[in-house]
Formats: C-alpha cells, sequence, structure tokens
C-alpha cells in the first residue's frame, strides 16, 4: 500500500492494516529489545513510555510558546514514545494490534 492510499483509507481497511503490520512490527521490537538491552519489569517501560512522552509534550510547549524546535527533534522523541509504547506492550504481553482493533471499534462513530 503506498503512501497516498493511505489518505482516505475505509474503516474495514484500517482494521486490516493495524492487524496484519502492528503485531510483526511489536514482535521485531521484541525481538531487538531482547537481543540488545538488559531485561526490566513492565512498570520499568511504563514509566519510561510516561517519560518519552513528557518529552514530547515538552517540545510542542516550546515550539506553541515560540521556540525554534525542529521537526526532527519532535520525530526523535515521537519514535521514542513509539518504542517504549511496544516496550511496554511487550513486557506485559499485550497484543498492541488486537487491542488497536478493539479499541477502534469501540470510538468507530456510528452512523
Amino acid at each position: 500500500m503506498s503512501k497516498t492510499d493511505y489518505n482516505e483509507v475505509p474503516f474495514h481497511s484500517l482494521l486490516q492494516v493495524v492487524a496484519e503490520y502492528i503485531q510483526p512490527l511489536q514482535r521485531s521490537f521484541d525481538i531487538y529489545q531482547q537481543e540488545y538491552f538488559l531485561k526490566r519489569p513492565p512498570e520499568f517501560f511504563a514509566l519510561e513510555l510516561c517519560g518519552e512522552a513528557g518529552e514530547l509534550a515538552n517540545k510542542e510547549k516550546k515550539l506553541w510558546k515560540g521556540k525554534d524546535i525542529s521537526l526532527e527533534e519532535l520525530s526523535e522523541e515521537a519514535a521514542d514514545v513509539v518504542i517504549a509504547l511496544f516496550n511496554y506492550a511487550n513486557s506485559r504481553n499485550i497484543n498492541l494490534a488486537e487491542a488497536l482493533v478493539n479499541k477502534l471499534e469501540k470510538i468507530q462513530p456510528k452512523p
């Protein structure tokens, strides 16, 4: 699927993409984390996730106040949040694809 295809993805297609791509990505992060980093408990990753989200929020606050914050800085912080989320989910054996599909189905506006 190309980048432009994502601009107008119907809801059922969104669920299919989430189910197809998130789980292998999550598995890959788990393998990477286990191979290169110390084993940590879920509480560590929950705190790490909060910290990384806080760093992203702080960059946004500075940007909102008129400071010069680059897209690269925001991108790095956003990536840190995603990594921390995968690490947390893996440490708790949370299937993010399944959880995300379930949540999207709950919040999908009804006609």
